[in-house]
């Protein structure tokens, strides 16, 4: 853990020598990333509709989405409070309100905390306790283990850190499985485990700059452009397959068969086509959007498809 890191404490080294000034309430949530947290909803009803075979309970579908909310979002609010320390060095982060102090880092600290046991207890004792396990699980490796350590230490960071994003659809699936996690929640687990690299790499690539400002040692920062595609291309690659099985393995219908093959050969010929191109920052931009519709493309025809 990087010193900077240790210091992030409430009240330690780090806080501001002056009091921040009195934050508005739509300060206050967007340090919960409320985009990322639809996101993580999103994934999470997808693995529920898998896990019910198509048959989500009503009651454990809303109790399901109001804990995986307030465990994810108070996961950004740690998350944010964390990385004050190295946002400012960054465009794309710089405004937010941890680092402009508009918001008392020590509040956003308890909330992102409150808001993650309370999301997790919520889930333990009106929906499952598996579920509640994988929220939990899903809260420590993003705000301790991604943000604190592997964020600020490894090359590895987006590949690890991974398994955070990839532990929605099993909340999901625990909780339309009534708390088991067959081969169906596993084979969800690695889609999305899979696929945050090609997602999250050519985000990397267009922030490499910012990135070694900031002191992060993401992959294009370390290793240039052309390793990073071939790990894009790996895992687009990997991901192809499996993202098939759930159709193999009777979770889902033909629709979502010719969907995902239709997309993931599109993403995997983008990832291929990476390798060929001249303008390696326009190539990151088109495939961290497609990266976007993809998994959108996904949830929604998991949901439309389940059997």
């Amino acid at each position: 853990m990087k010193g900077a890191a240790l210091e992030s404490v409430p009240g330690g080294a780090d806080e501001q020598s002056t009091n921040p000034s009195r934050g508005s309430i739509r300060d206050y949530i967007s340090v919960l990333k409320l985009g990322i947290t639809v996101a993580n909803v999103m994934a999470t009803i997808s693995g529920l509709w898998v896990g019910s075979h198509g048959h989500p309970d009503v009651l454990t579908l809303i109790f399901t989405v109001i804990g995986t909310a307030m465990v994810v979002a108070g996961g950004a609010a740690l998350n944010n409070y964390v990385d004050r320390d190295i946002d400012h060095r960054m465009t794309r982060t710089q405004q937010r309100a941890t680092v402009s102090g508009k918001v008392n880092p020590t509040i956003v600290f308890w909330m992102g905390l409150t808001l993650g046991i309370v999301g997790t207890a919520l889930i333990a004792v009106l929906v499952n306790v598996v579920a509640a396990a994988c929220a939990f699980g899903g809260l420590i490796v993003y705000s301790y283990i991604y943000t604190v350590w592997l964020k600020r230490t490894t090359t590895l960071s987006t590949v690890l850190g991974g398994v955070a994003g990839a532990l929605p659809p099993l909340i999901g699936f625990a909780a339309g499985s009534h708390g088991s996690l067959g081969i169906g929640a596993w084979v969800l687990f690695f889609i999305f485990f899979l696929w945050q690299p090609p997602h999250f790499l050519p985000l990397a690539m267009k922030r490499t700059e910012e990135y070694r400002a900031a002191g992060i040692p993401m992959l294009p920062v370390v290793r240039g452009f052309a390793q990073t595609k071939q790990q894009i291309l790996l895992y687009t690659a990997a991901m192809f397959p499996v993202s098939l099985l759930l159709y193999g393995l009777g979770y889902e219908g033909i629709i979502y068969l010719v969907a995902a093959t239709v997309l993931g050969l599109i993403f995997l010929g983008r990832a291929v086509q990476g390798l060929f191109v001249k303008d390696d920052l326009a190539w990151s931009k088109k495939m961290f959007g497609f990266s976007l519709l993809y998994l959108t493309a996904m949830c929604i025809v998991m949901i439309i498809s389940a059997v």
